[in-house]
């Protein structure tokens, strides 16, 4: 592997010098990760603590007649039972958890069933027992009698006018006049630019493709689990697996219809999430059985019911029409989007019509985007949700555009590159942003100079694009006797955040990344923050980080000029060294003697910055096809991204090569797979076919650092956009490898095969 980092700077602009950002401390819980202390949720065994199980659906589509728990509650150790009719009644209001938003009467519904099952493996009861093996048994003893109904599993056909209805009551919202009739299409976005006939009218070449993407899943390592504990004095507290500490509590709170101040959630360390950790599952159901039976309650879920029934990315069906004239330059753009949203309404649709041109200066645009129910499980979040499938439509159509026109394929991106001032199809105009330059840099790279030869080997070349968001973070800084810091954050750390977070506050302090003590903490211990999730995380608790560490500054200011009875304008603080009255001590020192004279320094940092900070990739592939087999060996496999700055660019390498090697595995393996009676086919990581070892290229990294202007480091979040670029740039490179375009994911060996052998017989 070979990582390279580029200087961006204008010529006006001097790159700033750090004594912490930039290098690469050992992370802060290292040492318990790699030994194996630290705890995770199944790792906790609370006293007098008993087991829940689930009893699911077997049928993809079914009314639920009956329940009947008598016999299981007869077992001996069998504790307590619950269905929905032990969740309060569901009511019809909408909440943003961060990375999209949720309706609480459809996530109590998906939580345990009301009236009908709507996917295989859809929770409809829970039992309670003083061991994991009972309770599974437990569950298999509560009867529940079902009037199967017909399934619908693919977004078209649950789009058609005569689809079985999997809600009643579903009517399509649009922002004109609403259908009479209910449907599976839960809304209609659109979204416009310029007069998309004009921009056609004026382009050369105009090509038009359909698309199809299949349902994957995040593939977290731990499956989800929860401990509740509902107490005697009515609060309730809840050791959990989850992305957002804060998030869950708000679910909680609206599910069970408590105050937020009687709800202690505390975040275990996380085995990923992507996404997939940020809705309640268990959690609810856990809670319930502990009020009942009066014992802490622990649910896990085997393997398949997360692949059945948590939040996979939705499958797709897709139009793109893009229009270009002689010299390369796009005119107008088209998109037709479905996106499957599972069960309940709520899915991607909306950033996937956002994203789709996003990388594109075009002048004329229009986009349809359509959120589909269908009987499988509720689709959530994983890494820039939505913008993969568009990507790869739209990056696919890019590439055959330039190839019509016999222009180089970096050329012609960087001809029409998003930049500083494009506005994007659904408004927002862009500050500065770094695609050029990640597009110079891939052009500029040994790997695009680097020749490619031999049969059947191909290279591709793809962009893709992720907003980052911003949302509410909290943090708080307690100044100790030694002169290090104890740094207090609610956000849960997935990828190393805890260091990347300290090392902000080290560097407006003056200090060493170890000398903060980084604490992720329980909801009643820090103030609200949001989800780690939307590539927020470095940036957004980062910047608390930073305003806790001015706070102190302050304070210390303050104490500086009482030691030296001096004025505090007297004082002024340079890279963490204080001088006044003619003295100097560094921060930690002058910690030592403030805290021998003055009360305890405490910095607070509180912030919800508004909008995107944008995250631009670029991918290039080199791949080779064996016409045999149909398998994709990738040879060569570069990843460049503008960082804004990279923190700590080993975590930066980290999160690019990550989002790379899953963005490989969508590309070429991975699917759920289900039967015509829409029972999934292969749940479990046996059969669900994930990239391992023996599937991965070495990943080269490129960081690019065109600085976020609305950070004082210029950070930008990273965890999210590398997944986007791999299935195009991969289909792209398939492409000149074999001489035949894909469209539809995963180009799997069955299907690259299938392909090849219709191309060289003329079927």
């Amino acid at each position: 592997m070979s990582t390279e980092v580029a200087d961006n700077t204008s010529d006006t602009e001097s790159p700033a010098t750090y004594k912490v950002i930039g290098t690469r401390p050992v992370r802060h819980d290292g040492a318990d990760k790699v030994t194996g202390k630290a705890v995770y949720t199944d790792d906790l065994h609370v006293p007098n603590m008993v087991f829940g199980a689930f009893v699911r659906s077997p049928h993809a589509h079914a009314r639920i007649v009956s329940i009947d728990t008598s016999e299981a509650e007869k077992m001996p150790g069998v504790l307590a039972t619950c269905t929905s009719a032990d969740l309060p009644d569901p009511w019809d209001k909408v909440d943003n958890l961060g990375e999209g938003c949720v309706n609480y009467a459809h996530l109590s519904g998906n939580v345990l069933a009301r009236k009908k099952a709507l996917y295989k493996g859809h929770a409809v009861a829970a039992v309670a027992a003083t061991d994991s093996y009972l309770a599974q048994e437990a569950a298999r003893r509560i009867k529940v009698e079902y009037e199967p109904l017909p399934a619908t599993m693919s977004v078209q056909d649950a789009m058609k006018e005569d689809a079985p209805l999997l809600h009643d009551e579903l009517i399509t919202h649009t922002l004109g006049e609403e259908p009479a009739r209910p449907s599976n299409i839960a809304s209609h976005i659109q979204f416009e630019k310029g007069n998309i006939d004009e921009g056609f009218a004026a382009a050369d070449v105009v090509i038009e493709r359909e698309f199809k993407t299949a349902t994957v899943h995040q593939g977290y390592i731990e499956p989800h689990v929860s401990v509740a504990l509902w107490n005697e004095d009515g609060r309730l507290k809840i050791w959990t697996a989850t992305q957002g500490s804060f998030v869950v509590r708000q679910q909680m709170a609206e599910l069970l219809k408590m105050p937020v101040s009687q709800i202690t959630i505390v975040p275990c360390e996380i085995g990923g999430g992507f996404g997939g950790k940020i809705s309640v599952y268990e959690q609810p159901v856990a809670a319930v059985l502990s009020r009942k039976c009066g014992r802490p309650v622990k649910i896990m879920m085997q393997r398949d019911e997360v692949f059945e029934a948590t939040g996979p990315t939705p499958a797709s069906f897709m139009r793109v029409k893009l229009g270009a004239t002689k010299d390369g330059r796009l005119t107008a753009g088209n998109a037709w989007l479905a996106f499957d949203a599972g069960a309940f309404p709520g899915g991607v649709i909306g950033p996937g019509a956002m994203c789709v041109f996003s990388c594109y200066d075009l002048p004329h645009a229009t986009v349809d985007g359509f959120d589909v129910v269908l009987n499988k499980p509720k689709t959530q979040a994983y890494r820039a949700p939505g913008s993969t499938h568009v990507a790869f439509a739209t990056e696919c159509v890019i590439d055959e555009l330039a190839e019509r026109l016999e222009i180089d394929p970096i050329e012609f991106r960087l001809n029409n590159a998003a930049k500083e001032g494009t506005r994007r199809v659904d408004g927002p105009v862009y500050p500065r942003v770094g695609l050029v330059e990640c597009l110079q840099a891939i052009q500029n790279s040994d790997h695009w100079k680097s020749p490619l030869t031999g049969p059947n080997r191909g290279r591709g070349v793809a962009c893709g694009f992720w907003f980052n968001c911003g949302l509410k973070s909290s943090v708080t800084a307690n100044v100790n006797a030694d002169g290090t810091v104890t740094l207090i954050e609610g956000s849960t750390d997935i990828g190393g955040t805890r260091t990347s977070i300290a090392m902000q506050l080290a560097e407006t302090l003056g200090i060493t990344a170890e000398d903060v003590i980084p604490q992720v903490v329980d909801t009643d211990s820090v103030g609200f923050t949001d989800v780690t999730g939307g590539s927020r995380t470095t940036f957004a608790t980062g910047l608390a980080a930073h305003e806790a560490a001015l706070d102190i500054q302050e304070q210390m200011v303050e104490q500086a000029a009482k030691i030296w009875e001096c004025s505090q304008d007297e004082v002024t603080v340079v890279n963490g060294v204080y001088q006044g009255n003619g003295k100097s001590l560094p921060f930690k020192e002058l910690a030592v003697e403030a805290d021998k004279v003055g009360s305890p320094i405490v910095g607070r940092g509180a912030v919800d910055p508004q909008g995107s900070t944008n995250a631009f990739a670029v991918n290039l592939v080199d791949v080779e096809v064996d016409p045999e087999t149909g398998k994709v060996t990738i040879l060569r496999f570069t990843v460049c991204q503008d960082a804004g700055k990279a923190i700590h660019p080993s975590y930066v390498e980290g999160q690019m090569q990550g989002g790379s090697a899953q963005g490989i595995g969508w590309a070429l393996n991975e699917e759920y797979f289900y039967g015509d009676d829409g029972h999934m086919r292969n749940a479990s990581f046996l059969d669900y076919r994930m990239p391992t070892c023996y599937d991965l290229p070495m990943i080269d990294t490129i960081i690019v650092e065109v600085p976020n202007p609305d950070h004082p480091y210029g950070v930008r979040g990273v965890g999210e956009v590398p997944i986007v670029p791999p299935p195009p740039a991969i289909a792209n490179a398939i492409y000149r490898a074999t001489g035949v375009r894909f469209f539809e994911l995963p180009m799997s060996p069955p299907t690259v095969w299938n392909a090849i052998k219709g191309q060289t017989t003329g079927d």
